[in-house]
């Protein structure tokens, strides 16, 4: 029998891509945000690593203009340790003179006196604007040189061509065609850090805090902050109040008082305005509230706090990936390709025309200023339309003669080990739940409690201030259901449960599929059940992201920031650090990513004694440069022999003479803490999309008078698959699964450990074959009601 025809190997891998012979220029421009520098940091390093020069752009376009010591060649070590630095080493600066021909007339002569031609532009739209000007230009700028002799045909000739790419730096997140820019996250941190402390306040004297946060143009942070924390109401300018808002607000937060709530929170994004185009700023806001209610009300107007401090793990990570991705488009950039922005969608790396997103981020402002605003919120795109209608479901609450009649009840839980953010999802799931007319049933202390009989009605007040708590307020525990199937259909039976909403980790997924099994003998399981995945190691199937899984990110960056500070000033310095996970490697990977580590140790790459000395040679070698500290990272169930204490004497011995070594086992501290904006933000959002979901089958499946269903797609895991969110049977994902190691057989964030080992100075393979391929922005809003 002949053998099957070879498929054809068409995987793109990076180090196939040459550099040599090209110069790489980066500048940062316009507003700092933090998560710059991760990105200034990963194009220097990758653009070294394909052989290519790189060059720093110091203080933006000004330092383009005015060229001699502001542009230095980049060198491997000259990024080292800037990771965890806020704002842009490299400086940033507004540029008049850029505005002009005449300065970029100069800019030109710069860059070609030093064989520059290729651009990576970290900046807003304003920035990036100029820069595609720039790049419009160019030809008729080097004739110009040519003309006047200031450069020769040969330097004309080869550098006739300049690329440009660009990456989206704006805490506002005001850019069209991606969903988060960089340093968006981190100004979200800073907010939620402010709105958390000033609760606690406000509950002290039952007070009313107006907050007024950055947005002039944008109402991102208003609005995703006000999600996060449970606000009472919402100001951006996307959405001005209608008319009467006035007395519709001022009710609202009586009634809020009345309900025994002790506080009121009011968000204003600064550029907040009425359906009439007049601005509404907090004194305003606070002076009606004193006028008509009385109530003791205070601003706090946080400014450039939210421009400051330290980006986040996922700004880190963005701009880790932002910038590999550019340098990959700068090399493959030709003639014929127009300037392009690289981005996120979902959780998918994309390429997007840069005037396309420039024309489109324009058209909002213009729509905005024709008064046309659901227009206005369309163009933002799906995320921040499906924010928008989130925060609306779950912040008005309607009287009971509103709402639509269902006899449906709806029981909710938390399964496994705590994780951040699942309080801010039951929060969402009782109150979307409420609004679609569902009796909703709180069961404490999971499947444990629910043979127990602890369900008890849970109603709309009761859930208030949940999103900022940490942990399972419900209480949750790891019990699955297989042993106590007879008395968990009893209590179904008394409470008369038609739906199940569980949210947790892999204890919750395999609960789920015992469920399912058990229908065939038990009808009371044969209702619609779905899980949303909630765990820190992020070790479920079916889902690229769960529930609690950032916020312990942030906690691992954080203490390693921390730890490797621990040592400045003194000699060289290793720290062998131990992560929590399972055998699921995604913490320490992705985290290692965030802090800046050297090696990671994961049970997904199995590892020998030649790859431990290996590492600590190479690192060694890095040592004997002006390296000062190492980061090594190793998952708790890595490998059962080499333990955390052994490598950690294999480094002390091997490293004798050039570092010596700490280690640390950083343990619950991953599990415990407030819950990040993404996890507040992530949990709510899916929480709502499966209450939803719920109601649909719950209609579906009610007939001659009960609930009954048994098909497979009645028990489903929510989970993020790229860019969207998708509803999965899970007696699908069970062949997905790996259930001796408790992970999914596929995962998708091995792809990032190359890149990881390539910032770490390693030459490795990566492949790149689904890094973006240039899309149109219209295509990216397609899946409307999906994307988160």
């Amino acid at each position: 029998m002949a053998a099957a025809p070879k498929r054809q190997d068409t995987r793109k891998f990076f180090e196939n891509l040459s550099g040599a012979g090209k110069s790489i220029a980066v500048l940062t421009s316009g507003g700092d945000a933090q998560g710059m520098n991760a990105a200034v940091r990963a194009v220097v390093r990758m653009g070294i690593y394909v052989e290519a020069k790189v060059y720093f752009i110091y203080e933006g376009y000004q330092g383009m203009v005015d060229g001699g010591d502001n542009i230095k060649e980049a060198t491997w070590e000259s990024v080292s340790s800037m990771l965890q630095v806020g704002g842009t080493v490299i400086g940033s600066a507004r540029c008049k003179e850029f505005r002009v021909r005449e300065g970029r007339l100069r800019a030109a002569h710069n860059l070609v006196q030093r064989g520059i031609n290729n651009l990576c532009v970290i900046g807003g739209d304003g920035s990036l604007t100029g820069a595609n000007l720039f790049r419009e230009e160019w030809s008729g700028l080097l004739d110009e040189l040519l003309g006047q002799g200031l450069i020769d045909e040969e330097a004309a000739r080869s550098n006739s061509e300049l690329h440009i790419v660009g990456m989206v730096g704006s805490i506002d997140n005001d850019f069209c065609g991606t969903d988060m820019t960089i340093g968006t996250d981190s100004a979200l941190h800073r907010i939620i850090e402010v709105v958390d402390a000033i609760m606690t306040t406000a509950q002290s004297h039952q007070r009313t805090f107006v907050l007024e946060v950055m947005g002039r143009h944008c109402g991102y942070l208003a609005m995703v902050s006000a999600l996060a924390c449970g606000a009472d109401w919402v100001f951006i300018p996307e959405m001005p109040p209608e008319d009467g808002w006035e007395d519709v607000m001022c009710q609202k937060l009586s009634e809020n008082r009345a309900d025994k709530k002790r506080l009121n929170i009011i968000i204003v994004a600064e550029g907040a305005i009425d359906s009439h185009n007049k601005a509404i700023t907090p004194d305003n806001i606070k002076e009606l509230v004193v006028r008509c209610l009385g109530f003791d009300t205070r601003v706090t107007i946080l400014g450039h706090v939210q421009r400051g401090g330290t980006p986040s793990a996922f700004d880190r990570i963005l701009a880790s990936r932002m910038g590999v991705e550019a340098v990959l488009a700068l090399l493959e950039a030709s003639a014929t390709t127009p300037a392009c922005v690289v981005s996120l969608v979902g959780n998918q790396a994309v390429r997007l025309p840069l005037m396309e997103c420039v024309q489109m981020t324009q058209e909002v402002q213009k729509a905005m200023d024709e008064k046309k605003f659901e227009e206005a919120v369309r163009l933002r795109g799906s995320s921040f339309e499906n924010n928008l209608t989130t925060y609306r479901l779950l912040s008005y609450h309607k009287a009971d003669s509103e709402l639509p009649n269902s006899s449906f009840n709806v029981a909710v839980l938390n399964v496994g080990a705590p994780a951040a953010g699942m309080n801010a999802a039951v929060r969402a799931a009782v109150r979307v739940g409420i609004t679609e007319g569902h009796k909703m049933f709180a069961v404490s202390d999971g499947f444990e409690g629910f043979y127990k009989g602890q369900i008890k009605e849970i109603k709309w007040g009761d859930v208030g201030g949940w999103t900022g708590q940490g942990g399972s307020l419900l209480g949750t525990k790891r019990t699955l259901p297989g042993k106590h199937l007879e008395d968990i259909a009893e209590q179904m039976r008394i409470h008369n449960i038609n739906a199940l909403m569980v949210i947790g980790g892999f204890e919750a997924f395999e609960s789920l599929l015992q469920l399912y099994e058990a229908r065939a003998d038990y009808q009371d399981f044969c209702i619609p059940m779905c899980m949303l995945p909630a765990t820190i190691s992020n070790n479920v199937c079916g889902t690229d992201l769960s529930i609690g899984a950032d916020t312990a990110l942030n906690a691992i960056v954080e203490t390693c920031d921390r730890i490797k500070q621990s040592a400045s000033g003194t000699k060289r310095r290793v720290f062998i650090i131990e992560t929590m996970g399972g055998y699921c490697g995604y913490l320490a990977t992705v985290g290692g990513l965030a802090a800046g580590a050297d090696t990671v140790y994961i049970y997904e790459e199995p590892f020998n004694i030649r790859d431990l000395q290996a590492n600590v040679e190479h690192l060694t070698q890095k040592m004997k440069t002006s390296i000062q500290r190492g980061l090594v990272l190793r998952n708790e169930n890595s490998n059962e022999n080499f333990t955390t204490d052994f490598i950690y004497q294999l480094y002390t011995e091997e490293g004798r003479g050039v570092f010596d070594c700490r280690k640390n086992i950083l343990g619950h501290m991953q599990q415990g803490g407030a819950p990040s904006p993404f996890d507040r933000n992530f949990g709510t959002k899916v929480a709502a999309k499966a209450i939803q979901w719920v109601t649909k089958t719950l209609k579906e499946s009610y007939k001659g008078g009960r609930v009954f269903t048994n098909s497979e797609d009645t028990a489903c895991l929510l989970g993020m698959r790229r860019r969207a969110l998708v509803f999965q049977p899970v007696s699908k994902l069970r062949d997905e699964t790996d259930f001796v190691h408790r992970i999914p057989k596929e995962q998708w964030w091995l792809k990032l450990r190359p890149l990881m080992k390539i910032l770490a100075k390693y030459k490795t393979s990566y492949d790149v074959s689904d890094s973006g391929q240039l899309e149109h922005v219209a295509r990216v809003r397609a899946k409307e009601g999906d994307t988160i």
